[in-house]
């Protein structure tokens, strides 16, 4: 049963410059998609109008069966989604731990070992650790989330590849032992291979990979 349904999306900085137009698709729980394209394609942009961060130009976003501008994007992003962002947006005064609890009444600690991080990394602040390190908090943050649809921008981008691939173990198990829909945007092809659908935006069209 689809829980998202895009239907005649259309999304346009100008009436000259249009990123992308007449978008159908309908998201599944308990799969993973990918969605690949290069550069500037408009990826990013899609993933924000499925999470309310951004409205589009024309078209509507259906949650089970609800247009979220009639439900209320604060309230869509609160109740329906999580993210996992490109650059993170970690509370940055705060430690790893603290962050994951904002998002989730669970134990923070056994999530964020769960993507890799050591007892002394989970207490300290996120700002003092690296790239790749926030990037888990991120993810470990989204995970504890109860949110049905979890929305990943380059997930895998700051992890080297032993690490890459436990995170994508671990977003393909969100996807098919918690039924969640999870969406993700990625340069990475051996990411994209993993996804139970693959789809490449180009040319301001969404196409399903063969």
């Amino acid at each position: 049963m689809s829980i998202l349904e895009v239907k005649d999306l259309e999304y346009a900085y100008s009436r000259d410059s249009i990123v992308f137009k007449n978008i159908n698709v309908n998201l599944e729980e308990g799969k993973m998609y990918a969605i690949l394209g290069h550069s500037g394609c408009g990826k990013t942009t899609f993933l924000s109008l499925l999470g309310g961060l951004d409205t589009p130009t024309k078209g509507e976003i259906l949650f089970n069966g609800e247009n979220i501008e009639n439900y209320g994007l604060a309230k869509h992003r609160k109740n329906n989604v999580s993210f996992i962002f490109q650059s993170y947006n970690l509370i940055d005064y705060l430690t790893p731990a603290e962050n994951v609890s904002i998002a989730s009444k669970l134990p923070p600690k056994p999530i964020l070992e769960k993507v890799g991080l050591k007892d002394e990394e989970i207490k300290r602040n996120v700002l003092k650790l690296s790239g790749g390190q926030q990037q888990r908090v991120a993810i470990a943050r989204a995970l504890a989330s109860e949110a049905p649809v979890l929305l990943a921008d380059e997930p895998t981008g700051n992890l080297d590849e032993e690490n890459a691939n436990s995170i994508i173990n671990i977003l393909k198990d969100c996807s098919h032992k918690m039924n969640k829909c999870v969406v993700i945007v990625t340069h990475s092809k051996d990411l994209a291979k993993q996804a139970d659908v693959i789809f490449r935006l180009w040319k301001g069209k969404l196409q399903i990979e063969n």
